[in-house]
Parts: C-alpha cells; structure tokens; sequence
C-alpha cells in the first residue's frame, strides 16, 4: 500500500491548556501508529478567539491503516477537546 498526507486539527479544552504537551502527546500516539509528522513544520497553531488557540499537525499516514485511528488516538491526548481531519491525500514520489 501506499502512504497519505493527513492534516488534523485538534480543539484544545481551554485557553489554559499547555498546548506544548498536547504537541508531545499527539507526536507520540501518531508516530506509535506508524504515522510521521512533517518534520519541517509539524504543528500549526492558528488563533480562534480569547486566548485559544487550535493545533494543525500535518504527517504521512499508510493508506492501509483506517484515519479513525488517528482521529481517535489525537483525541485521547490530555486537553483534547475535538480532532477533525481537515486534509486527505495520497501521496505522490
């Protein structure tokens, strides 16, 4: 099988949450599924209103395994309120 680029964005619970560990969190359950994050530019934060701030990480993904698993395993990281894929696309090269 081949590999996708998957892009989620995950929804921290408060503007409080330490969003580095949510980082370290979300590397470690995607790289233990066979995941690997962009290493250029692995996590964006964008602003969303009062402080909080949501997280875009961007990573190869095998096609053969189901993106629920990576949805899911985001969403159990500490300080996750929602994941939702925001890109799906097979690779090219």
């Amino acid at each position: 099988m081949g590999t996708a680029i998957l892009k989620l964005k995950m929804m921290p619970k408060s503007p409080d949450t330490d969003l580095e560990k949510m980082k370290q969190g979300i590397r470690e359950k995607i790289e233990a599924h066979g995941g690997v994050l962009n290493p250029t530019e692995p996590f964006e934060e964008q602003e969303i209103a009062f402080g909080l701030k949501s997280l875009t990480a961007t990573f190869a993904w095998p096609e053969e395994k189901d993106t629920d698993l990576a949805e899911n395993s985001a969403a159990e990281v500490e300080g996750v309120s929602s994941v939702e894929i925001v890109d799906y696309r097979r690779a090219m090269g």
